[in-house]
């Protein structure tokens, strides 16, 4: 009689028919230990990374129920942490995706912060303000208000900075951001009124990341989410629209307009509009044609 070797209770993954044993597959499981508050609805309000040039508060709030109290001990005396993240308003991943910055050119999404992965899992150093009870009072994020919390772990300068390490094309990107912007963008009369108005009365500085953006490349680019719109063009800067002209290098920025039609704004059960506000007051003082 042969010799069998005693089956185990495992079975084999569909994309790659390798064995996953029981006690592993349970160690793939994950859930979040809190979400970060932070107010911020839309991602054009989000900086590309916080290197703390912005003053602001944000907490992420740990879950009632799990000793998390304990686990955060010790923590305070550290001036950065990692934050670990699920992008959780994305269901699918592209092996290549085109960046947000440089030229329209796709690179492999491994090579990319995007947040079209296999597993959308995410991870920033925030500053960390202070430590009370269940939640953490940081500074500058990157994240929309509800991310999931997967993990948070100290950051340690010595063994997390590499400042003299290659970044392969992203390099290439910052040494022509170094050179002086081929693009010089101007406000027509109008827009100066609006952007003002926004900044002032709504704390809302559109207009200063969305001329920053135009600068480097007013060009029709998806991920940019600039595209052609009657005789110029239209970039959606998150919950507000720039309409602006391009001649040779010179960018006219021509107006600003809310993303949401009017009925979409009073609508109670829309509940997750960003600036709704602003943009039912941006409406009545600029009624559109």
């Amino acid at each position: 009689m042969k010799n069998e070797v005693p089956k185990k209770n495992s079975r084999a993954s569909k994309s790659s028919g390798t064995w996953i044993e029981p006690e592993h597959e349970a160690a793939l499981r994950a859930e979040p230990i809190g979400f970060l508050r932070s107010g911020k609805r839309s991602k054009f309000s989000l900086p590309h990374q916080p290197i703390g040039k912005q003053d602001e508060r944000n907490v992420v709030e740990l879950l009632g129920g799990k000793q998390f109290e304990q686990a955060l001990l010790d923590l305070a005396g550290f001036e950065r942490v990692w934050l670990v993240w699920w992008f959780h308003r994305h269901r699918n991943w592209k092996p290549q995706v085109l960046p947000p910055r440089g030229p329209k050119r796709k690179r492999g999404v491994f090579a990319t912060r995007s947040p079209h992965r296999p597993n959308p899992i995410g991870i920033t150093p925030v500053q960390l303000i202070r430590v009370e009870k269940r939640k953490l009072v940081v500074g500058e994020v990157d994240l929309i208000d509800g991310t999931p919390i997967l993990d948070i772990k100290p950051y340690i300068p010595a063994i997390d900075s590499f400042a003299q390490s290659k970044a392969g094309w992203v390099d290439e990107i910052e040494r022509a951001q170094d050179e002086p912007a081929r693009f010089q963008v101007t406000l027509s009369e109008l827009a100066e009124a609006q952007a003002d108005y926004l900044e002032q009365e709504w704390g809302l500085e559109i207009i200063e990341d969305a001329a920053r953006r135009l600068r480097a490349d007013p060009n029709p680019h998806r991920t940019r989410r600039i595209r052609r719109h009657e005789k110029g063009f239209l970039m959606s800067c998150g919950a507000w629209r720039v309409y602006f002209t391009v001649e040779g290098e010179a960018v006219e920025v021509l107006r600003m307009a809310p993303g949401y039609p009017y009925e979409y704004l009073v609508d109670p059960e829309k509940t997750r509009i960003a600036d709704r506000q602003a943009q039912i007051a941006f409406r009545a003082r600029w009624p559109e044609e």
